[in-house]
């Protein structure tokens, strides 16, 4: 690019809204949990909860029809409790006596909340699977929509590192969903057992919310702990992405080792945050089983020795607090590890809404297929308002089917006038038309279908010829007109020879980044996909000036055989491949100093062109 888009300033020079501002309340209270999943998942979650509520129910109550049954075995102690008296009477009713049809019923009560168990786990499950689905497909749409602007603000490694951050989002929402489990146990298994024996269900509830409040700080800990090791982990994969892309210049120049003292930095930072996370989370898990034992041991001993009571009810009321307070231990394990995935789960929402605003604004007319031509009235645009416009005052006019030349000096002006063409950027003042139509007013994807667009840097995937040209809209091997289009877009890019002697033909793979390929090879690939999408506009960013002279040859032979099929904009600083341009541009800081024909500019005394042409002694 011309010039480098300042990350803090809107397009037009305008404060743009930063993270920070982007960034909303961090996530405290169950509350805004329940609101951030509901985004993502809807209503659905509330099945699961419903079921598992079903499930605690049916398992209360299957622990206390034994209840009958225990007080008759404690025959030496005080009369039936009331309650006791009450479950009998209700057995009585239903016509079901004796301990022989009580357990019966009690294992057909349990085989319910088994399956009900199942189902509730199979559908949380299925709605994590669907989770991960929907928020990397949403993830991507939103990318493919977000603004140019908003782009160049951010590098490589952050969007990689969102992506990353998804799977902790799922692991919270894990986490999230055995809170709640957790939290409708324990207020049925610790409500019954209230039923069953009062005092010794309400001091089950005082040492259950005196666990909370132990373990309060602790929690706080680790969300702060999560969200200071998600911005550290963003670092990392940026900087590990930078150097992987950077490979073949450090390992030639032997630069790794320098680089490493900076990324051990980030990543040795990270790992103690890990380190420091997962010990927090360690003594929770191991203090929660002592804890419950302990406390059971300690109230059975008040209730018996103090109180006196019968040991039938406190027996009941055992296995009820047993399975109690282990779901409330388990409701704090389960905060605690949302809260150290309280990170991620706000990174990921923070970046949804963000992008939200970051979308890129869209007209409503539709492109049709190029006929007239595209013209730049009075177009002027900045980077940074501060620093005075790169574009200023710039009037030309390209005619469909013709072949349209950007030449002058690096920070010109002519990869902005790309980047305006294509309608990554508006301009600032004045207009861009497409066929007479305002840039502003167009559908910009129904314009961008009709480009073909070939860098100097070649996009090339990792797989094969084929999948590379047609772009995986089809499959060439069952599809045989497929096929010939992919075919003939590699004959035009002079390309179809060496593919047809390569070892598998069109299938053959060309390795990450087209390793496999030459420099020339790999633009003709790029030149045949381009030429695949029978584009209306072919721009040509610098296609040949990495090349040797044979490739930049068979290339630029490539380009003049589409002369008058399709309108071609090139920008190049080797003029040679310009000489066949219906009209160069000339740029110079900013503004078009000359336009005409290669001819005309090369023979006019004291022009800029000619000053050019001289300096490269053609």
């Amino acid at each position: 690019a011309d010039a480098n888009i300042d990350p803090v300033l809107s397009i037009n020079g305008a404060p743009a809204e930063n993270s920070a501002k982007h960034a909303e309340a961090p996530l405290e209270g169950l509350g805004s949990y329940l609101r951030t999943f509901r985004e993502f998942i809807g209503g659905r979650m509330y099945l699961v909860f419903a079921l598992m509520l079903v499930e605690a129910l049916l398992e209360g109550v299957g622990i206390v029809m034994l209840l009958p049954l225990l007080q008759t075995l404690d025959s030496g102690s005080a009369a039936p409790g009331r309650f006791a008296a009450w479950i009998t009477e209700g057995l009585t009713g239903l016509g079901i006596q004796g301990a022989v049809p009580v357990l019966c019923l009690v294992a057909v009560v349990f085989l319910v909340k088994g399956a009900i168990a199942f189902a509730a786990s199979g559908y949380g499950g299925f709605l994590r699977a669907q989770l991960q689905k929907s928020l990397h497909s949403k993830l991507y749409d939103a990318y493919s929509r977000m603004s140019y602007r908003y782009y160049t603000s951010r590098d490589t490694g952050y969007f990689f590192n969102l992506f990353g951050q998804v799977f902790s989002l799922i692991s919270a929402f894990q986490s999230f969903s055995g809170f709640m489990v957790g939290l409708i146990k324990s207020a049925v298994y610790l409500g019954m057992a209230v039923i069953v024996a009062w005092r010794f269900g309400l001091a089950a509830l005082a040492v259950g919310f005196g666990l909370f409040f132990l373990f309060r700080q602790l929690t706080r800990r680790i969300r702060d702990l999560s969200r200071e090791s998600a911005e550290h982990m963003g670092s990392v994969s940026s900087t590990f992405v930078q150097t992987i892309q950077a490979f073949k210049y450090l390992a030639a120049t032997h630069t790794a080792e320098p680089l490493r003292k900076h990324v051990l930095a980030n990543v040795e930072r990270t790992g103690d945050l890990g380190a420091r996370l997962n010990l927090v989370m360690a003594f929770t898990n191991a203090a929660r089983e002592p804890i419950a034992v302990l406390v059971i041991i300690l109230i059975v001993v008040v209730q018996l020795s103090v109180f006196e009571q019968p040991l039938a009810p406190i027996m009941v009321s055992i296995l009820l607090f047993y399975r109690g307070i282990n779901a409330v231990l388990g409701v704090q394990a389960n905060w605690q590890s949302v809260q150290a995935q309280a990170g991620a789960v706000e990174v990921v929402r923070d970046e949804f809404r963000r992008l939200a605003s970051e979308a890129e604004p869209n007209g409503t007319v539709s492109a049709a297929l190029l006929r007239e031509g595209i013209r730049f009235d009075q177009v002027s645009f900045a980077y940074d308002s501060r620093k005075g416009d790169v574009l200023s005052g710039v009037s030309f006019a390209i005619p469909a089917r013709s072949t349209v030349a950007l030449v002058g000096a690096s920070g010109a002006g002519k990869s902005t006038v790309i980047d305006l063409l294509t309608l990554l950027l508006p301009p600032r003042t004045g207009e861009v038309r497409i066929d007479g139509i305002r840039g502003t007013e167009l559908e910009k994807s129904s314009w961008r279908r009709q480009i073909g667009y070939v860098l100097q840097d070649a996009v090339i995937f990792d797989d094969s010829f084929a999948n590379n040209i047609c772009l995986w809209s089809g499959d060439p091997k069952t599809d045989p007109a497929l096929m010939e289009r992919v075919r003939n877009a590699a004959r035009s890019a002079h390309l179809l020879e060496f593919i047809e002697s390569s070892p598998d033909g069109f299938d053959s793979l060309v390795g990450d980044r087209g390793i496999r390929l030459s420099g020339g090879q790999r633009q003709r690939l790029f030149i045949a996909r381009e030429l695949f999408k029978e584009p209306s506009l072919l721009i040509l960013d610098e296609a040949t000036s990495s090349l040797d002279s044979e490739a930049e040859r068979v290339i630029q032979q490539s380009i003049d055989e589409l002369r008058g099929r399709m309108t071609v904009v090139i920008i190049a600083h080797r003029l040679a491949t310009v000489r066949t341009a219906d009209q160069v541009l000339v740029f110079d800081q900013g503004r078009l100093v000359e336009q005409g024909d290669y001819a005309s500019l090369r023979e006019r005394e004291g022009s800029r062109f000619s000053a050019m042409v001289a300096a490269q002694a053609l």
